[in-house]
This record gives structure tokens, sequence and C-alpha cells, in this order.
């Protein structure tokens, strides 16, 4: 019996792993677009390298479609505005060289500073 547990384990672990999509790349001039995927096809991120560190816009989506998060890294560090939708609330967090220095909460009814580090 455990070794029929361990081949049914052993053979959904295979499974699985076979489900994984491998991300796409593309030189766009100076920057390498890449896209990465859920297993079941959608799109989980979006973005760029440059140097080997994520530049310029970056996108990540649930793996419904949805989208969880949108903001802007500038050779690897997060600078500006980002955006993470969580349920019915919008968080902003401003970040300067990967500091964060202001975050702001919304929701349906309300806009409230929920901390601010100057």
């Amino acid at each position: 019996m455990k070794y029929l547990v361990t081949i049914l384990l052993l053979f959904s672990y295979i499974i699985s792993a076979q489900k994984i999509i491998e991300p796409k790349f593309e030189k766009e001039g100076d920057l390498i677009k890449v896209v990465f995927f859920h297993n079941n096809g959608e799109i989980a991120q979006t973005g760029y390298f440059k140097d080997k560190k994520c530049h310029g816009n970056w996108v990540s989506y649930e793996n419904t479609g949805k989208k969880l998060s949108m903001g802007t890294y500038e050779l690897g560090m997060k600078n500006g505005q980002w955006f993470f939708w969580k349920g019915n609330n919008l968080i902003e967090v401003i970040y300067e060289e990967n500091k964060i220095i202001n975050v702001l909460e919304w929701n349906i009814t309300e806009k409230k500073l929920i901390a601010n580090n100057n």
C-alpha cells in the first residue's frame, strides 16, 4: 500500500510538472521583454529586463487574469507609483530607490492614508 501511495504521489508530481509553461523572451532594443505564465496558461507577469535586472513597467496577474499589481522598476529597484489590488481595495505605494515613501489605500467608499514615511 505504501508503494502504491508513493507511486501515485510521484505520478501526480510528474503530471503537474509537465504543465509548467516556459516564459517567453523577446528583445526590444536594449530591453528584453518577458512574459511569465501560470500553469493554466494565463499570464502571470509581464515586464522588461535591462542588464539582467527588472526595468520599466511590470504587471502581475492572478491565474484568473485579474490584475494583482503594476509598477515600474529602474535597474532592479522599485521607483514611483505601484498599485496593488486586494479584494475591493486598491493600494498605492510610492517607492524611491526600493524604499517605501508613502502608502495609500482606497476602497469603494473611502480614501485613507495608511502610512507616511516622510
